[in-house]
């Protein structure tokens, strides 16, 4: 008997030479980049290919880079509104901003 997750487990990987965190998935890259200044990170972008979109993996790319800096105690500058928007409807990341 086969139980079915909810969404697919995404493997999201920190590409530090590029700032992003990313996941590729049907040979596309979702990502989101940040810039590093001493102990903050600023959110810049969330990029998701047409195709992958309407997965939750914009989403998914914002919990993980907010868990990153919350486990890295770094403050966030959400520049991108998607993050912006990710923390608004998620109030136990608004500490971090």
């Amino acid at each position: 008997m086969s139980q079915e997750t909810p969404k697919q487990e995404l493997d999201i990987t920190h590409n530090q030479d590029a700032e992003r965190f990313e996941v590729a998935i049907d040979g596309q890259i979702g990502y989101i980049s940040y810039q590093e200044r001493g102990d903050t990170l600023i959110y810049d972008h969330t990029i998701v290919p047409q195709a992958l979109g309407g997965r939750g993996v914009g989403s998914a790319l914002v919990k993980h880079a907010l868990d990153y800096a919350r486990e890295h105690n770094k403050k966030v500058v959400p520049q991108c509104s998607f993050v912006s928007s990710y923390i608004n409807q998620h109030p136990d990341y608004q500490d971090l901003v």
